[in-house]
């Protein structure tokens, strides 16, 4: 039985696969995309590897930034700090015990200049792990890249943006959905005209599965976030082939070692599917599915750290089998601490191994054809498919979501494997088998506790310089954009570049919008 409930056979042959070739996989490059996006993979071009970093102040974290690409990281991936997530400036009341701590802390434009100081913005893509602020931290992104003089077109790279899993899975929310989406399609609009080559939405089942659900629900979850996303671009107006190829997904890799690699293989499936068949999309990059993985931090343990690197290895093996265009690969400490440099060097070192010594990059989708993959690629697409059929029977994902529908689903779930561990049925190696006697690790990373402190110093200093009667203006402006049907966007980006904090720029948003308050019980 596969962590999703799957049975598995004692034997797969060729009588357990259904349909023709061109139907079930057709050639990489090609729909339905089973075998990938791209015809060559990585003979062509190897996945970006994206390790994703951001603690205490924008100095520390400009500086781990630069330590990974001197390692030969290939892409940048920011963490930022719960306050920067909801919104809330580091001197706000709610954000004491919090600045710096799970990411790094972001309060105006000048924290990003220099967390990108010195980076050539034009040469890095960089991913950024922000959702309900998403609209302000990639206006930053692009007022960091004008100060460079390189302009948004020339920009690669993603944010999460993808509001409607915070309110299933993770809870960094601060409006209520309708004016989300809003937020969410005035992103899709802005760049597909200003910033053609940045990613507007990774939509994440990453955060859905570390909740803990299954595989099937984590991919079933995330099409029908997928889902509402199109559809309320469409409603507002954005022809499906502006905006789609720009759409990507995020994505767990987790212990079950096949049914990951299946994972993988049928959301590619699914995706071009709901986009050539539901949305009528014509152009093949609106259906072609690209993902970034990152390994499963919820299975990483306390007891017995090292074993962890064995986890992610073949975490990420899974994920460069089921052939992810971009991967972060988990450090052995984070179930104790934010990664250490030897932790992080490790972590990426897996990744290099992989790209470069074992060899299954060397041809395409090296375990397409095999009769147990194919069969359970076909198994999960089909579970899928039973649970899009539930939610789109209950309105949409939106709606689903204001029942409580998948959040109860996950919590079903996360309580039956925690059982399977507790009970001994699911082996987990140093927790409830093979323990040790442990000394205390040493060498975990901590974050200063003076950093709130100099973060709070820095934001006074620089509301006693800026042009306050400027930011007002812009403040204003806003307001009255958020208030009408215009693009906020370009608005964002006017109070941003007068150095409006990112307190200043929520609260005017809030005054328009509300803010949304978890009604669900479960």
């Amino acid at each position: 039985m596969t962590d999703a409930g799957i049975p598995i056979q004692r034997l797969y042959i060729p009588l357990d696969l259904d349909g023709t070739y061109e139907e079930r996989l057709g050639f990489p490059g090609e729909y339905p995309f089973t075998r990938g996006i791209q015809s060559t993979m990585y003979r062509g071009r190897l996945w970006t590897m994206r390790q994703y970093a951001g603690f205490g102040s924008a100095r520390e974290t400009n500086e781990r930034f630069k330590y990974l690409l001197s390692l030969g990281q290939t892409g940048l991936s920011v963490a930022f700090d719960l306050p920067t997530q909801i919104g809330y400036d580091s001197d706000h009341p709610f954000a004491q015990g919090e600045v710096g701590k799970v990411g790094v802390a972001i309060d105006s434009l000048e924290d990003m200049e220099m967390l990108f100081d010195g980076i050539p913005l034009d040469q890095v893509s960089t991913s950024m792990t922000i959702n309900a602020p998403a609209a302000i931290l990639l206006a930053m992104y692009i007022a960091v890249a004008e100060k460079q003089g390189i302009s948004p077109d020339k920009l690669r790279g993603t944010i999460q943006n993808d509001i409607l899993k915070e309110y299933i899975a993770r809870g960094t929310y601060i409006f209520p959905p309708e004016p989300s989406m809003r937020l969410v399609t005035d992103i899709f609009a802005f760049c597909s005209e200003h910033v053609p080559h940045w990613n507007t939405i990774s939509i994440s089942g990453y955060h859905i599965r570390e909740a803990g659900a299954t595989a099937v629900q984590e991919v079933a979850f995330t099409m029908a976030n997928a889902m509402a996303y199109v559809q309320a671009a469409i409603d507002a107006g954005l022809p499906v082939d502006q905006f789609a190829p720009r759409l990507s997904f995020f994505f767990n890799a987790h212990l079950n070692f096949f049914e990951e690699i299946a994972k993988f293989r049928s959301a590619r499936r699914v995706w071009a599917k709901i986009m050539k068949e539901r949305f009528n999309a014509a152009n093949p990059k609106s259906m072609m599915l690209r993902f970034h993985t990152q390994t499963a931090g919820c299975t990483l343990t306390a007891q017995q750290p090292d074993v962890n690197i064995l986890r992610v290895a073949f975490q990420a093996l899974s994920a460069v089998l089921g052939g992810t265009q971009s991967l972060h690969t988990n450090s052995k400490d984070e179930a104790l601490a934010l990664p250490s440099e030897e932790a992080v060097t490790i972590a990426l070192r897996t990744q290099q191994v992989i790209a470069y010594e074992i060899g299954v990059t060397d041809t395409v989708d090296p375990l397409g054809g095999s009769y147990f993959v194919e069969k359970l690629t076909d198994e999960i697409e089909e579970k899928v498919w039973e649970y899009l059929q539930k939610i789109e029977d209950m309105g949409g994902a939106v709606k689903a979501i204001n029942q409580g529908y998948q959040q109860k689903e996950i919590h079903a779930s996360a309580y039956k494997y925690q059982k399977a561990i507790e009970t001994g049925e699911k082996t987990v190696i140093g927790v409830n088998k093979f323990q040790v006697e442990e000394t205390p690790p040493t060498g975990l990373l901590r974050v200063d506790p003076k950093v709130l402190e100099e973060q709070k110093q820095r934001l006074h200093s620089l509301r006693s310089r800026r042009d306050n009667q400027q930011v007002q203006r812009a403040l204003n402006q806003l307001k009255q954009a958020a208030g009408s049907n215009e693009n906020v966007m370009p608005f964002i980006l006017e109070a941003v570049k007068s150095y409006a904090t990112i307190g200043e720029i929520t609260g005017v948003l809030k005054e328009v919008f509300g803010e949304y308050q978890q009604t669900v019980s479960m």
